[in-house]
């Protein structure tokens, strides 16, 4: 365990805690968004295997990065709308139909994959960004500002995402209508245009959250998330549907899932061990929202579909 409390040991669990937050916190980013307008969307984990197939084909294909990141950007788009015409138009029960999402992309990523690759083949994706001056700061550095630029886009958009929903018309429109969207119509407020808009967020950044997950990785295999979109589902009610709350969570998951990684390469855990203290980021969260959701309410409008003529 002494090896474990060295400046190395640190440096490198606080910067691979960072990468590990990095999907989650797209994912559940986007998934606040559209809990907010009161849309629960169980089916991330589908949309972020489909954007992570995508952008891994894209890139083992062209060789561009970049290009990987819209494909698996357009994924979550088109997922967007499909969810949207689901439980928007059609009023589809939201839990159920997330569900459906989920196998959809659990299964068909699996397809492609065998059917287009078949083998896994490893990609490349950016190189690090050491940002002047502060990479420059002995072990600091190496933590914080010696990581790729995707790295950085998702804890970016946690302040964008916070002044989205807190300080423009759409959001407070999105917090309307997730509170009480038979008011909001009867003010001029569409709420179907608003959870569409909303619904397409989420899952353009659910979709980019798998894109991240593949590029960083360098890899593509069945089941990537392994079970990554529930839990950034799960992040958001532990970050009590506000962005920085989020971004607390996913940092937290991130760590902890380093810390065991770390106990493993070190030796510190094995065997019949390594596989107990592997449940441990789940057991945390677990534990998290039993405490959070019972002092935190949720949007009052959550899975409530909205019928104008009720």
């Amino acid at each position: 365990m002494s090896d474990f409390f060295t400046m190395a040991s640190l440096v490198f669990v606080v910067g691979s805690g960072i990468r590990l937050a990095t999907p989650f916190l797209l994912a559940a980013l986007g998934e606040t968004i559209g809990q907010r307008s009161g849309v629960l969307n169980l089916g991330v984990e589908g949309v972020m295997l489909l954007g992570a197939f995508g952008a891994y084909y894209t890139i083992l294909e062209t060789k561009t990065p970049v290009l990987g990141v819209l494909v698996g950007i357009g994924v979550g788009l088109v997922m967007g709308v499909v969810y949207g015409l689901v439980t928007v138009s059609l009023r589809a029960e939201q839990g159920i139909s997330g569900i459906g999402i989920f196998l959809f992309g659990l299964g068909m990523s699996d397809l492609l994959f065998q059917k287009q690759v078949g083998t896994p083949l490893p990609i490349r994706g950016f190189d690090d960004w050491h940002i002047p001056l502060l990479s420059e700061i002995p072990k600091v550095g190496e933590m914080f500002f010696q990581h790729s630029v995707l790295v950085y886009l998702a804890f970016v958009l946690v302040p964008v995402v916070a002044f989205l929903i807190n300080r423009t018309t759409f959001g407070l429109n999105i917090r309307a209508v997730g509170e009480n969207p038979a008011a909001a119509d009867s003010l001029g407020v569409s709420v179907a245009r608003v959870r569409y808009g909303t619904i397409i967020l989420a899952n353009l950044l659910a979709g980019l959250a798998g894109a991240v997950l593949a590029i960083e990785l360098g890899i593509f295999q069945q089941n990537l998330t392994s079970g990554q979109g529930f839990i950034a589902v799960a992040l958001v009610y532990f970050g009590a549907w506000r962005p920085t709350g989020v971004m607390a969570g996913a940092l937290l998951f991130g760590l902890v899932s380093a810390t065991v990684l770390q106990w493993k390469t070190l030796g510190i855990v094995s065997g019949a061990a390594s596989s107990i203290t592997a449940m441990a980021p789940a057991v945390l969260t677990i534990v998290a929202l039993v405490i959070i959701t019972r002092t935190v309410g949720q949007p009052s409008a959550l899975t409530k579909p909205f019928d104008r003529g009720s």
